[in-house]
């Protein structure tokens, strides 16, 4: 397996969008219309990630938190440069 980045998260569920919100805190806040049940909020924040960065969803893991607000997920060490520019 190739070399893996860890990005700190926090996903807010059951908002009226999905979206990336800024960064705060030192965590990429991601917005999730879906409800925290039976991992529909990690599945959306996932995907919307894996497309935020043009990636494949396989791609994006949680790593961390996956029954909390606040996660690590790790992406691909190709998406770096993508990355950087949505966290600053």
């Amino acid at each position: 397996m190739g070399e893996r980045i860890n990005v700190p998260m926090r996903v807010i569920p059951r908002s009226k969008v999905d979206r990336v919100d800024a960064v705060r805190a030192g965590r990429l806040v991601v917005r999730v219309a879906a409800a925290p049940e039976s991992g529909a909020a990690n599945r959306a924040a996932i995907a919307l990630v894996a497309s935020t960065l043009g990636l494949r969803v396989a791609e994006v893991k949680i790593e961390q938190g996956s029954t909390y607000r606040d996660k690590t997920l790790s992406v691909p060490a190709t998406a770096r440069l993508l990355l950087e520019r949505l966290l600053k």
